[in-house]
């Protein structure tokens, strides 16, 4: 159920792997929104516990020209509240309402050129206001099946080449289809769209990160009371503005654990302590874990395997130490929204688990504490401004993002002592150089991977037989999709050179281009 006194936009996901892109447009119109899968959307839920303001039926994989294809409750239909259907969404929305959906011939995929049915209807129309300033606009198509009649009280407002209905609306309920995707960057004007939609729902705007931080005290007080808390610190910008907000809400009833796995980069356990004894005074307990976790992963290649491994070792030593603080009852974790999506999909719901991520999924039994999540529902860039409205400083908050399970993962196959010195000073030299030419803050995240194959080389007049390492570097704003970094050829040619004379292991460098999607930011 949610807890938020915010005016609430319930997205009814059916599968898209860009639903979360929904979600982004809309905070990044302040508005509060939530993603839950159709087959837990019941018309209670809606009606009694959520109690949305508008709807958004988002894109999905089936076709609604199928028996048992995923449908909403009709009931969403009768409450008086703006819908706005994208892609299958738009299709069920027609479906249930009486229009028809046929196979498309030919499918259309990829950049389309959206042109209004009506110049005038469309320059009037609420979800199209700003929008063909010029005689046409660029949108991203993604389907194969497509909307040939149109439900009664509905018009076209703007077709493509193959989508004849690709914007409809009914204007007098609020109904809106689209069979584009406003969500995705390659609409260009698609978060007016989702503003527009937003802006005629009636919403105000009022998804702040002072409301957040209000509303986040709060409920950690309520939920808390009197009890102890201790938080895994990573020395990440997630766990440091949750253990800052839990610190200001409940001054006096926190303890911040920093595990010492051996999978963390060089100088990771005393520049972070030393970072955390300077501006805040809670206590630290730093726990040198590193051989056991080394033991543990010994002999391991399979991805989620070391990660199920690294959460399950995480969770033991958490045990330990809660044992060791009076009244601790409660353990801290700075699981964002992203994790939820990729590890379990939001909610349970019907898009692929991605990858699992050590901080998602519960706690065991017999651990004998309560999970606290205060950052739970936000993107990364939503945690920086939150960390911003709590004052912390600008050398936590503009860290680049590093993996709850460390060097494990960005050391595909066996992870060994030697695998993981060679990595550390690797990824050192690449930082390094970032920082050199002036480049850390215009990148998202960047780090060196070391692959399980070897290269021959020549060094001298010896020939060489070692480790391949490759370069990842990505802008991002959220995390959720991602461009590789446009280093010169210089750049690139004099770290590649750096590493490969400095680091004994290493005869090759390479840099990975690959976005996301297709591909991940980190590499397991």
């Amino acid at each position: 159920m949610a807890t938020t006194t915010h005016q609430k936009l319930l997205i009814i996901d059916f599968g898209s792997q860009v639903s979360q892109l929904i979600a982004r447009r809309l905070r990044e119109a302040q508005i509060y929104c939530e993603i839950h899968p159709y087959h837990q959307v019941t018309e209670d839920f809606i009606r009694l516990d959520f109690q949305p303001q508008a709807i958004i039926l988002s894109g999905g994989p089936e076709s609604v020209t199928q028996p048992d294809c995923p449908l909403p409750p009709p009931a969403i239909y009768e409450m008086n509240i703006p819908i706005l259907g994208i892609c299958y969404g738009q299709q069920v929305m027609m479906q249930q309402l009486g229009g028809r959906v046929e196979q498309g011939h030919p499918r259309e995929f990829g950049r389309a050129i959206l042109t209004p049915a009506d110049r005038h209807k469309a320059n009037h129309d609420p979800l199209l206001t700003g929008l063909f300033e010029e005689s046409e606009e660029i949108v991203w198509m993604s389907h194969g099946d497509r909307v040939t009649q149109l439900a009664d009280g509905f018009e076209v407002v703007a077709q493509s080449c193959h989508a004849p209905m690709a914007a409809v609306a009914d204007p007098v309920k609020k109904f809106y289809g689209l069979q584009f995707h406003p969500e995705v960057h390659h609409t260009v004007n698609g978060a007016q769209i989702i503003a527009n939609f937003g802006r005629l729902a009636g919403f105000r705007g009022d998804w702040t990160m002072s409301s957040f931080h209000d509303r986040a005290r709060v409920k950690l007080r309520r939920e808390i009371g009197d009890a102890h808390v201790i938080c895994g610190l990573s020395g990440g910008v997630d766990s440091v503005v949750t253990a800052a907000l839990i610190h200001r809400a409940l001054p006096g009833q926190l303890t911040c654990v920093f595990v010492d796995h051996g999978l963390l980069r060089e100088n990771e356990v005393r520049d972070v302590a030393s970072l955390y004894q300077k501006h805040f005074n809670i206590p630290l307990e730093v726990v040198d874990a590193s051989q056991r976790f080394l033991n543990a992963l010994q002999g391991v290649k399979e991805p989620e395997a070391k990660r199920k491994i690294i959460g399950k070792h995480f969770i033991d030593i958490f045990k330990q130490q809660a044992a060791k603080i009076t009244g601790a009852t409660h353990l801290a974790q700075g699981t964002l929204y992203p994790d939820v999506i990729e590890s379990v999909s939001p909610s349970g719901g019907p898009s692929a688990t991605i990858k699992s991520h050590h901080n998602v999924g519960g706690l065991p039994e017999q651990l004998g504490l309560q999970l606290v999540e205060p950052l739970r529902e936000l993107f990364k860039d939503e945690v920086r401004k939150l960390g911003r409205e709590l004052g912390l400083p600008r050398q936590f908050l503009q860290r680049h993002p590093f993996p709850g399970p460390g060097l494990a993962i960005r050391c595909p196959g066996e992870v060994t002592q030697e695998k993981m010195d060679i990595l550390r000073k690797a990824d050192t030299i690449f930082i390094d150089q970032i920082r050199k030419h002036g480049l850390y803050d215009d990148i998202w995240q960047a780090f060196a991977t070391l692959l399980p194959v070897k290269s021959v080389g020549v060094m001298g007049d010896d020939r060489t037989y070692e480790f391949v390492c490759a370069l990842r570097a990505v802008t991002s704003i959220d995390g959720m999709t991602a461009d590789s970094f446009a280093f010169s050829h210089a750049f690139l040619s004099e770290t590649a050179s750096k590493i490969v004379n400095e680091v004994r292991g290493i005869n090759r460098v390479l840099y990975d281009i690959t976005s996301k999607p297709p591909g991940t930011i980190e590499w397991e």
